[in-house]
């Protein structure tokens, strides 16, 4: 008798949390994310294929996109809303609400925060998942 597969949400609970040195200044790189996610394709077409407005308006707290990106040779997919947007601060928070994170995970946020980088050009990008 054959049995069901079932898939089961991992208990993994934690955090992790990365700081990547970028040449672009702190603003732009969050404009890109806040109010021009879709064009992150043409900055990194490696890793991210496409991203897209489902509801509401780019940058605005509770609108959902729609990502498709690369994890391990793999194609992905990830539904977001946008649960914070505080532009003086250069911070933006995604919460994954469908896709394929959500086959490992119950509950999945992203915070992405940019700062300029003290004595130079360049920004620093604080990643928080």
């Amino acid at each position: 008798m054959a049995e069901a597969a079932t898939t089961k949400a991992s208990t993994l609970v934690g955090k992790l949390e990365k700081d990547v040195e970028i040449k672009a200044s702190a603003g732009k790189f969050h404009h890109m994310f806040a109010g021009r996610p879709h064009h992150i394709s043409k900055a990194s077409p490696g890793k991210i294929q496409a991203c897209d407005l489902h509801e509401g308006d780019w940058g605005k707290i509770g609108s959902i996109v729609y990502w498709n990106y690369v994890h391990d040779g793999d194609a992905k997919v990830a539904k977001e809303r946008i649960e914070a947007v505080e532009p003086e601060k250069n911070l933006i928070t995604f919460r994954v609400i469908e896709g394929d994170l959500m086959k490992e995970y119950k509950s999945f946020l992203i915070t992405i925060q940019v700062t300029p980088k003290h004595g130079g050009p360049g920004s620093i990008v604080h990643w928080h998942l």
